[in-house]
């Protein structure tokens, strides 16, 4: 299959062709532009340049994106929808497209559906230079801003079509990840949408909802190792094409489980924000290796990190790689660990520089480290806490209620710490560096 490119998902003269569904609602190319050309008139119309995206529903998402890149403004996915988070972020968009009832403090907000043009409109062209703003995880805790430009997402379309686009004719695309995020703004709508398959405009959140999926539909499965993980077996299963997982590596003992229940292995994609995809594996033995894509190359830089590099990276130099990669005879490689101190927990980035920051900031705590914990196979995060003078141990359950409401304004419910220590002083090494082994070992000594 051929992937279309963004300035021609609108051109298609199949105007009932179904481009979504929400439950027994069918969503036609026909509705999709009548949508996109309102709200493009009404963009037109404000002064506004950047629009945040805040959307539950994938197919109000996609109307939002094309309108905005159609009126010749900037879509900003900042990935969540938080009110203190979107003012923290204000200077970063100049209003807020949304479909829920979503308030923001600094900006005004645009809610969908629109009331539609009656009169014939023809949309503008896409500019030449048009991308779309991201942000993610930065290592410093504070979001770090990422374009893309809207054609390196095309390209990267191009290349999951060449790959899989034949084993994926006549699927509709179902997903258990946020379109908030790159890995389901490229899978979840991009792909989609460039190959002209239906998607689902709801997130599939629970199994329950994956398994009550149609039977009459054959379905492409955008999911991660933490659904994955997740999943009770014990349902049936709709008819599966294929299923993409990303966001860290997939344990081998939850591939091997799941590929009876979707009668196939898992097909991995490795890659961030910053680099979109990068690699690949089908996850049917233990340890199988990434493979990376046919334009992608590594080298490594000075400090001896690898760098990546590809035609859908925008920067010339190339993308430092957080990750550690040990490479194999056959040109594949492994995953090592990772350079920085962004660590995976339920397969979403988290800053521990954010949380340690968000922590210092609240009355009662004077210093704060944070680390990832595994504990039965599954990461939490832990940590520890040295405490302002006249702050007593024994009002610690009552705090950290507080603490963690007070956290829940700023952070995702899997950054939110579960272990907590609380100590005189943060154990340094003879460096005057935080000693992280024997700040772990605080947890295995206390439980």
């Amino acid at each position: 299959m051929t992937a279309l490119p963004l300035h021609r998902w609108l051109d298609e003269a199949q105007e009932d062709r179904e481009v979504a569904w929400r439950g027994d609602e069918r969503l036609t190319l026909a509705q999709l532009r009548r949508q996109v050309i309102a709200l493009c008139v009404r963009l037109q119309a404000d002064s506004g340049v950047r629009w945040a995206l805040c959307f539950d529903d994938s197919f109000w998402f996609t109307v939002a994106l094309l309108a905005v890149l159609h009126a010749g403004k900037t879509p900003v996915i900042l990935g969540h929808s938080r009110p203190s988070l979107l003012a923290e972020q204000a200077t970063q968009f100049d209003g807020v497209l949304t479909d829920t009832a979503l308030e923001s403090a600094t900006h005004a907000s645009l809610r969908l559906p629109v009331a539609e043009q009656k009169e014939t409109y023809t949309l503008p062209p896409l500019p030449q230079n048009a991308e779309v703003v991201l942000f993610t995880s930065g290592s410093t805790g504070l979001p770090r801003e990422v374009r893309k430009p809207v054609a390196c997402l095309d390209r990267e379309a191009g290349w999951l079509a060449q790959r899989w686009g034949e084993s994926l004719r006549g699927c509709s695309v179902v997903a258990s990840v946020s379109h908030q995020h790159l890995y389901g703004f490229a899978f979840r709508i991009i792909l989609p949408m460039a190959l002209g398959l239906p998607f689902d405009c709801r997130q599939s959140l629970y199994s329950e909802q994956l398994s009550a999926q149609s039977r009459l539909r054959r379905y492409l499965f955008i999911s991660s190792p933490a659904f994955l993980r997740r999943l009770d077996l014990s349902l049936p299963a709709p008819r599966f094409a294929r299923v993409f997982s990303a966001g860290s590596a997939l344990h081998w003992t939850t591939a091997e489980a799941v590929w009876r229940w979707f009668n196939q292995p898992v097909s991995e994609i490795y890659g961030s924000t910053e680099t979109g995809v990068l690699a690949w594996r089908m996850c049917d033995e233990e340890y199988t290796a990434w493979v990376p894509f046919a334009e992608v190359s590594f080298q490594q830089d000075v400090s001896s990190r690898w760098v990546a590099h590809s035609p859908i990276i925008p920067q010339k130099a190339g993308w430092q790689l957080d990750d550690k990669l040990v490479f194999l005879p056959g040109g594949g490689f492994q995953l090592a660990g990772r350079h920085d101190r962004i660590v995976k927990v339920e397969d979403k980035r988290v800053s521990l520089s954010e949380i340690e920051r968000r922590l210092v900031a609240l009355p009662e705590i004077s210093d704060a480290a944070a680390l990832a914990l595994v504990r039965h196979g599954r990461t939490a995060i832990g940590v520890v806490l040295v405490l302002q003078d006249g702050v007593g141990a024994e009002t610690l359950p009552r705090l950290k209620r507080q603490w963690r409401s007070e956290l829940q304004r700023w952070l995702e419910p899997v950054a939110l710490p579960r272990y907590w220590r609380v100590v005189a002083s943060i154990p340094q090494n003879s460096q005057s560096k935080r000693a992280w082994p024997q700040i772990e070992e605080l947890f295995h000594a206390a439980g």
